[in-house]
């Protein structure tokens, strides 16, 4: 389903748990070597370590530029090349209504969900990927894609991220691809207030009933990191389940019995 990613290197942020861990563990599957960054060194290897023999952990914030290039660095030097680059890092500490967010909020969650992505695709594009190709993937959101309450500003920033995908797919081509992943609500650390007090009531608004796994996403990285995916660039896939579908048809239901 994939493509055969043997001989190849990922670079993937964020990885400790979650979707960036699943996502490594979809590459690694596909053969590819892979590198988990997290916070810390420890939680890093960690990850690595369950993952499986061809993964290597890495500590390095994902918007501290020098651990950044210090990563990308020692990718190359145990690996000899990074094909692959998965920017999953993110973070959502603006709770609330947008005009309620102070700069600090704001500054954070637009300096980790976009400007990581744009810091770490340079690096691995000036050490590799612009002489030998490669392949982008960017961790966006469903929220990207639509409005709600209480999540405006990291909405924002994963609509951002969309756009920038495919502007680096202009910028970038043809010899590397550039697409994104909009999951919808999974079972996440980062996602628990969406569903960890009322699970039955997000799978009964799902069409496919039941919440996203983070092996849904990985799945879906991998494939677009492939060479299965080697004519898709620009484009970002929803992996929800169906619930923005979902969702409408909720909306129209409620709209015919109030009629």
């Amino acid at each position: 389903m994939t493509g055969s990613l043997d001989g190849r290197t990922a670079i993937v942020t964020g990885a400790s748990r979650g979707i960036g861990l699943a996502a490594a563990a979809a590459l690694h599957d596909a053969g590819a070597n892979v590198v988990l960054t997290a916070r810390t060194e420890e939680a890093a290897a960690e990850a690595a370590a369950s993952v499986g023999p061809r993964a290597m952990g890495v500590g390095a914030h994902v918007t501290d530029e020098d651990l950044a290039r210090a990563c990308v660095e020692r990718t190359m030097e145990r690996f000899g090349s990074v094909d692959v680059l998965v920017n999953n890092a993110g973070t959502n500490p603006a709770y609330g209504p947008v005009l309620q967010q102070d700069h600090g909020r704001f500054a954070k969650t637009l300096d980790v969900n976009l400007w990581g992505p744009i810091l770490w695709s340079r690096l691995v594009v000036d050490a590799w990927m612009g002489e030998h190709g490669g392949s982008i993937v960017n961790t966006a959101s469903i929220g990207g894609l639509s409005v709600g309450p209480d999540l405006g500003v990291y909405h924002v920033s994963k609509a951002a991220l969309i756009h920038l995908t495919k502007q680096l797919a202009i910028e970038l081509g043809p010899g590397i691809r550039v697409n994104a992943v909009a999951p919808g609500v999974v079972r996440t650390r980062l996602a628990e207030a969406l569903w960890k007090e009322h699970e039955a009531a997000v799978d009964d608004r799902t069409p496919l009933g039941r919440i996203g796994e983070p092996t849904d996403v990985g799945a879906a990285i991998a494939f677009l990191a492939s060479p299965a995916a080697s004519w898709i660039t620009g484009e970002t896939l929803v992996i929800d389940g169906g619930q923005m579908i979902g969702a409408g048809a909720a909306l129209d239901r409620l709209a015919t019995q109030g009629g």
